[in-house]
């Protein structure tokens, strides 16, 4: 996974363009439908891919000028209804260069926007301003009612974000991640986007996504609730090419290190990371918890499945004193929850890590990877459900859950530790801990509940890895043959 500069989407985030009625385009309104807009997609895929150069001027505008230009608020787009949301417009920059189409959907038709100059409040000589009137945009946000934040952005490749209850943004999803954990990733973009205004707090998104292997049509019907944003996604892809790793419902995120990684942090704040925790609920009930990690090489994770209930990347830990950040809050980051919609089939959820050490650099993916071969001309529908929030466990359904995890030298020389803490065990509880362990052998398992603390269940165990090699653990809380926890996979020495 190639890596995203953290700082310049921040900053992308803050500084945006204005756009008023008067500024679309001038021309004829065109009819438009998602079947038209599948159509265009399956036109363009049986076509040589044509990349859209970057524009001359973009390379100018780095993370200061992005910062310096103020969006002029009275111009926002919609937002002229009490308690309406409102559409605001990012300028092209050195991430992200390639201008991309913006039209409005009224009543079945579709009206293009331009870009204007004058979008902004930029000082004298910030290159924002030289931007010229055929620049285009680079992406939108989407405005809350008050205007003191945005709930939803698109901005660069096929990369999307919302925040979280808090309105705190962390983890990026995208439309589409092809050949991720092969070395040789391929990043198509949204070149066409089509907003629809459904409701004061709700806006359906269409977009046409182009790239080297698929092009596809998608729509996005978002809404902005008391628990986040959810949007409800449907997808029509048509690859050009064979794909070997195609990544359905992907989600980029970032850990750089936590408690249980304390060596590998240089920063003074105890955790830096927007996830903690890839969390899967499977067909016949089992939650799936692994805890992230940052790797020492890259590293991939693969989780067969048929017909999973959901996956995600959590941010659990919600504790302020375990990051200490008063400036950008990582005990506020969201938690992103995939749902299909439609019967997946055979696969794998994948977990891809790369080695950071930088808040700013984007290190982990995941998504689903369907068993079936992807050739060209063979249609792929996707339908899923998207749910940013706070969400510590939607997985569990009444499971403990890993609540803190911890590692460190064990009993005997040359061992490791790993403790990991259940919540949600009732108190006088005495369930059974079930190991396993790949790559090492399991010397000692002990567990207890945590002296003071109502509901949460430490267990400890000491094991001696083969060589200087890496081990795989398995663990669970058990009654019986009964699942009594989430069941957990955790890397030692990875």
């Amino acid at each position: 996974m190639t890596q995203i500069d953290r700082r310049a989407m921040i900053a992308a985030t803050g500084a945006a363009l204005l756009l008023p009625a008067s500024l679309r385009a001038q021309t004829r309104p065109d009819p438009f439908s998602w079947e038209r807009l599948v159509a265009q997609a399956q036109k363009l895929a049986r076509s040589p891919y044509k990349e859209t150069p970057a524009y001359p001027g973009a390379a100018k505008v780095d993370y200061d000028a992005l910062h310096a230009a103020r969006f002029r608020d009275d111009r926002t787009l919609w937002g002229d209804l009490p308690g309406d949301t409102g559409i605001r417009f990012f300028p092209l920059s050195n991430t992200a260069p390639q201008p991309v189409q913006i039209a409005i959907v009224e009543k079945g038709q579709t009206t293009p926007l331009r870009y204007d100059p004058t979008m902004f409040d930029a000082p004298a000589g910030n290159p924002v301003a030289a931007l010229g009137p055929d620049a285009g945009f680079a992406g939108f946000r989407i405005m809350n009612a008050k205007r003191d934040g945005d709930w939803l952005s698109f901005l660069g490749a096929s990369y999307f974000r919302a925040p979280s209850p808090q309105k705190q943004f962390g983890l990026s999803a995208r439309a589409i991640a092809i050949n991720t954990s092969l070395g040789k990733e391929e990043f198509p973009r949204f070149t066409h986007f089509w907003l629809e205004r459904t409701g004061n707090s709700s806006v359906t998104i269409y977009a046409l996504l182009d790239g080297i292997s698929i092009a596809g049509a998608y729509r996005f019907v978002s809404r902005l609730g008391a628990d986040g944003v959810q949007q409800d996604v449907t997808a029509a892809l048509f690859p050009r090419k064979p794909i070997e790793e195609l990544g359905l419902m992907p989600m980029t995120s970032m850990f750089w290190y936590d408690q249980a990684n304390r060596t590998q942090g240089t920063d003074w704040r105890p955790e830096i990371h927007d996830s903690d925790l890839l969390s899967i609920a499977s067909a016949d009930g089992t939650a799936h918890a692994r805890p992230l990690v940052n790797p020492s090489a890259p590293l991939v994770s693969a989780f067969a499945e048929r017909d999973p209930r959901g996956f995600g990347l959590l941010q659990r830990d919600r504790d302020f004193d375990h990051y200490q950040d008063d400036g950008v809050y990582y005990d506020r980051r969201p938690s992103l929850w995939a749902t299909s919609t439609k019967a997946l089939g055979q696969g794998e959820v994948r977990l891809y890590a790369f080695p950071t050490d930088s808040e700013y650099t984007d290190n982990v993916a995941a998504y689903w990877t369907p068993a079936a071969r992807v050739t060209p001309g063979k249609r792929i529908d996707a339908s899923y459900r998207l749910d940013w929030s706070a969400a510590k466990a939607p997985a569990s359904r009444g499971l403990a859950i890993v609540e803190n995890v911890w590692r460190g030298r064990g009993g005997e020389e040359g061992s490791d530790r790993l403790v990991v803490d259940f919540s949600g065990v009732a108190d006088g509880s005495k369930p059974d801990i079930w190991t396993d362990i790949k790559g090492g052998t399991m010397l000692k398992t002990a567990g207890y509940p945590v002296l003071g603390k109502s509901g949460l269940y430490r267990t400890v165990l000491d094991l001696r890895r083969n060589g200087a090699g890496s081990a795989d653990i398995r663990l669970q809380l058990r009654t019986g043959n009964r699942a009594f926890s989430e069941y957990v996979h955790y890397p030692i020495g990875a």
